[in-house]
């Protein structure tokens, strides 16, 4: 999360269907899809969100329509120890923004300040050398739990959960009555962050599908065009990557639903993540 857009972006309407439980030790969404059988869930997806965390309703809605359309059992932990963005900060961004009339100006100060307090405050707790442990160590207690060792699982990351998904595909494992397991299976990131090119990249050994923002302010256009060409370098791992024209960074979770073309974006990028999933748990 290294960029204004990161927290900028509109909050969804709706009511997520999910329930709070404890998970490998983390507060945890889960949502599952309804009246499936335990034998009917086609793997565990594990929801990594951008900055907004796991309360924030846009992340808890998507996580809804995995489950229900894939067929998964998801789970949004609490990866951000209560330092989450709050969902005002999407407010607070759009107010600093804003320049029509005097009261914007009289009150962009304050709106300054809410800002630098938020987003300094969210990057210096959630680095990733900081955060990674945590999430790599509920992937690891997932994976030895029995589901785990049943069902495929996979990792979707949003923003600061990209870096986290891609650092999982570089081969993170853990061993099982005496034989390696990789802790995921496949992985999705929509519009990723604090990404390290073309390392992040070159490491992945899990197959990955990109959904990659055509405007992404935390993406310039090479380095979209350098992560397409290593993907394809890496024909055996089995990564994807689609570009959406026109889009901007945080198009999958706060896209403007309002409007004809970024709802369409962020339902076909849903989509995306949904049949790569289903793709890559096939094979397993």
């Amino acid at each position: 999360m290294s960029c204004p857009d990161c927290v900028r972006g509109h909050v969804h309407p709706g009511t997520p269907k999910g329930r709070i439980e404890t998970v490998h030790g983390l507060q945890t969404y889960v949502s599952e899809p309804e009246d499936t059988p335990e034998s009917e869930i086609k793997g565990i997806v594990v929801f990594i969100p951008d900055a907004f965390g796991w309360e924030f309703v846009n992340n808890r809605l998507l996580a809804d329509r995995y489950a229900e359309t894939g067929k998964f059992r998801v789970y949004l932990p609490e990866f951000m120890n209560g330092t989450a963005v709050p969902a005002w900060g999407l407010d607070t961004i759009r107010a600093v923004m804003k320049t029509q009339t005097v009261w914007d100006w009289i009150s962009k100060p304050y709106h300054i300040a809410c800002a630098l307090y938020v987003m300094p405050t969210f990057m210096i707790r959630n680095r990733p050398a900081k955060s990674y442990p945590l999430v790599e160590s509920f992937f690891v207690s997932l994976r030895q739990s029995p589901e785990g060792q049943r069902l495929p699982i996979g990792a979707a990351g949003f923003c600061w959960g990209g870096k986290h998904t891609l650092l999982l595909s570089h081969g993170a494992s853990t061993t099982i009555n005496g034989a390696k397991r990789n802790l995921i299976d496949a992985g999705f990131t929509g519009h990723p962050s604090m990404l390290a090119l073309p390392g992040d990249i070159e490491k992945m050994v899990i197959p990955v599908s990109f959904a990659l923002a055509e405007l992404d302010s935390s993406l310039k256009g090479e380095q979209i065009e350098m992560i397409k060409r290593f993907v394809e370098e890496k024909e055996e791992v089995g990564g994807e990557v689609k570009v959406y024209v026109g889009a901007g960074h945080g198009f999958c979770v706060r896209a403007d639903v309002a409007v004809e073309k970024s709802y369409r974006q962020a339902a076909e990028s849903e989509e995306q993540a949904v049949e790569f999933f289903r793709k890559q748990f096939a094979k397993i």
